[in-house]
């Protein structure tokens, strides 16, 4: 096959990373920093798109690159409206949900509608694929214990689908034939799904409370603790959401989200880090066991992502307490690029039928 330029716009709350992919091999990688008084001048996130487009743009320029030579344009995930698990276009539709935020406001809604300018600029397409909006719930797994709230599944989707299909291939069978427990802790959320031949029947809700605590968000919380501390005074409804998913976790406990900081506390001993980090690998372990049943004890594997388990300490904390359930696949990282370049690929060679968002 021809070689194919992939272009990957990936954007995070103070970064935007941009790629360019030659077929699966990447060619050029960039995290192009904001500052916070940059961000500032703009009232909404969806404001920031000119300013973020025009960075990714000029930094392309200022390393030689042809904008006009990308034949397809990646999205990292936005909060779309539920999706089926698949490649879809980033067309007006989805354009004006990710600006309104039908189904919540933040960075990562910036991906769709940056690609989506770009590629209509050098006449091409934008796609998105595996949206962390992917819901593929059971009946049974959308109960709460109340007919007013009903679950709904936002979780790294991409992430997910991504070391699912590459474990699959890596024992000689197909994703959707196997049963598995997929747990990926990543920079921000943690989500732990059951994967049953192919679908995600029961995931926690990872963005705004759900499953285990993480670096910046809280996870599940005692919902009568909750309710009384909403209506307490001492914070508004913005303040207490900041608290839920971005000033939660580790940040909360320690004072820091910042990783190596974190892995610097852990590592000279001290004894509030470590103790919050076996809590985090203790949730994380719940978590994972609770779906041995949702999968009715039928599990082929478990699959650990993210890059903390390449801490043996988390590690060994997470096996010690669920090895003995199923076999362990390790995969420490978090290969959101790769996973794009690759499902560039599958719409490049016609391996997968693209999907319109309605």
């Amino acid at each position: 096959m021809l070689q194919k330029k992939i272009l990957i716009i990936y954007p995070e709350t103070r970064t935007t990373r941009v790629a360019i992919y030659r077929n699966t091999e990447p060619m050029f990688l960039k995290a192009i920093k904001h500052s916070a008084e940059d961000l500032a001048l703009f009232k909404t996130i969806p404001e920031q798109m000119p300013f973020r487009r025009d960075a990714i743009l000029n930094e392309l320029k200022r390393n030689d690159f042809d904008i006009n030579l990308v034949e397809i344009v990646m999205a990292r995930s936005g909060l779309v409206k539920p999706l089926k698990s698949g490649i879809y276009h980033v067309n007006e539709k989805m354009v004006a949900d990710l600006k309104v935020g039908i189904m919540g406001v933040h960075e990562t809604n910036l991906g769709g509608l940056i690609a989506y300018s770009i590629a209509e600029s050098i006449g091409k397409q934008a796609y998105m694929a595996d949206p962390v909006v992917v819901d593929e719930l059971t009946d049974l797994a959308r109960i709460t214990g109340h007919p007013l709230f009903v679950r709904k599944s936002i979780f790294h989707a991409l992430s997910h689908k991504h070391f699912a299909r590459k474990y699959a291939k890596s024992i000689n069978r197909a994703y959707d034939d196997l049963n598995l427990i997929v747990c990926h802790i990543g920079l921000g959320g943690i989500s732990i799904g059951a994967h049953l031949k192919g679908q995600v029947v029961d995931v926690n809700q990872a963005f705004d409370g759900g499953g285990p605590f993480s670096i910046t968000r809280t996870g599940t919380l005692p919902v009568g603790q909750i309710i009384e501390y909403c209506f307490s005074g001492k914070a508004t409804k913005d303040e207490i959401l900041q608290m839920v998913h971005s000033k939660g976790g580790y940040s909360a406990y320690l004072g820091t989200d910042s990783i190596s900081q974190i892995d610097r506390m852990i590592a000279e001993g001290d004894e509030k880090a470590l103790f919050i980090s076996e809590a985090c690998s203790y949730q994380v372990s719940k978590e994972i066991a609770s779906h041995f049943a949702t999968l009715e004890g039928e599990v082929d594997a478990i699959i650990l992502t993210g890059n903390i388990f390449n801490s043996n300490l988390f590690l060994d904390n997470v096996k010690k307490r669920v090895g003995k359930l199923a076999p362990i696949a390790l995969y420490p990282s978090i290969n959101d690029l790769e996973a794009h370049a690759e499902n560039a690929m599958r719409v490049l060679k016609g391996e997968v039928e693209v999907k319109e968002y309605e």
